[in-house]
């Protein structure tokens, strides 16, 4: 279900502001990676491999063999740091995880058979996507890659709410833990 990317970084000693400007002028961004109860350490990464993997929609809540000068940590991109203008990563943080702990990432929807849905063809209505993402609590192995939201039945003026997801087996919301109301809806079709 979850696809592992592959990250490589070297150790940085250099701290600053100073420093951190250095290593983007020579193709690199200035990380750091945290967690699992282990010190944080500054690292390295390529600029360029790093904007190609961004390119997947995945990268974003997938795991990440990160090989630190030969040592593999298994991290998930925790925040990105974009300069405001240009097409640069400025900063990354990465968070080390356990297999064992369940972990929160936020993982894009995918609809479905809009054009086909019952609401659009026959009826004449329009799909209002009020969602593009959702949060969800699992293990690290079962992080699904998106979660499908099937709208083939969905008539005109009916709503779906995040209970009316269909998560894969070991996915969980933890916002609909909070209680009735916390569950939002996700798309309509007016």
């Amino acid at each position: 279900m979850s696809k592992t990317y592959s990250l490589k970084a070297t150790k940085r000693a250099d701290q600053g502001k100073g420093a951190s400007r250095r290593l983007r002028h020579t193709g690199g961004v200035p990380a750091i990676v945290y967690g699992a109860g282990v010190e944080p350490l500054s690292v390295t990464l390529n600029h360029n491999e790093l904007v190609r993997n961004l390119q997947d929609e995945a990268f974003y809540s997938q795991l990440i063999a990160l090989d630190i000068d030969g040592t593999i940590e298994t991290v998930v991109l925790r925040d990105l740091q974009r300069h405001p203008a240009k097409v640069l990563i400025m900063h990354a943080d990465l968070l080390r995880i356990q297999a064992d702990h369940a972990i929160r990432v936020t993982v894009p929807l995918h609809f479905t058979n809009v054009e086909t849905s019952t609401g659009v063809k026959i009826q004449g209505g329009a799909l209002n996507q009020l969602m593009n993402n959702v949060d969800v609590s699992c293990l690290p192995k079962d992080i699904p890659s998106y979660i499908e939201v099937d709208m083939q039945n969905v008539e005109k003026g009916q709503i779906l709410h995040l209970s009316d997801l269909k998560l894969p087996e070991g996915v969980s919301l933890p916002q609909l833990a909070l209680g009735h109301d916390h569950d939002q809806a996700i798309a309509a079709i007016h």
